[in-house]
């Protein structure tokens, strides 16, 4: 780690590029479960979108000699999902939508983002829920940088 950085909830940043990156980052237990019974069947070749992939041909594309499996074979959960898939970023809260502690990955625009009181909550120094299990590898968000501009 350079210079002591800290980011989501007061834990370490990841240092080079990914500067200002979450990690850990309570996701609501109802969005993980939805997103994971959303992509089950889906296909992939990684369990980690964060880093890896083949840019040779200016997109990304699968690393040569990987193999698209069901999101189920590759995570096996939905907490092995949210946690893996974004480099630690997210990881799975036995906490619900309507705690306020958690963030979620969909709401209704109408209703304003929820995601913004939950990271003032933090900001102003609540501890983050404790894992009741070892963090497993885990994962990085899309909505992430749009909840700074809410602090």
């Amino acid at each position: 780690m350079d210079g002591g950085e800290l980011g989501w909830m007061g834990v370490p940043a990841v240092p080079r590029a990914d500067r200002g990156r979450m990690l850990h980052v309570p996701l609501c237990r109802e969005d993980c479960e939805q997103w994971w019974e959303d992509c089950r069947d889906a296909l992939t070749c990684k369990d980690n979108w964060h880093k890896g992939w083949n840019w040779t041909s200016g997109t990304n594309r699968c690393p040569r000699g990987s193999q698209c499996r069901p999101f189920a074979a590759v995570f096996g959960s939905a907490a092995a999902l949210c946690e893996r898939v974004w480099s630690h970023s997210y990881r799975y809260s036995a906490l619900g939508r309507d705690s306020g502690r958690c963030i979620r990955l969909w709401w209704d625009p109408a209703e304003g983002n929820p995601n913004a009181a939950v990271a003032r909550f933090y900001a102003r120094g609540a501890a983050p829920p404790r894992p009741s299990r070892p963090p497993v590898p885990a994962v990085m968000g899309l909505l992430l940088p749009a909840l700074w501009g809410a602090l």
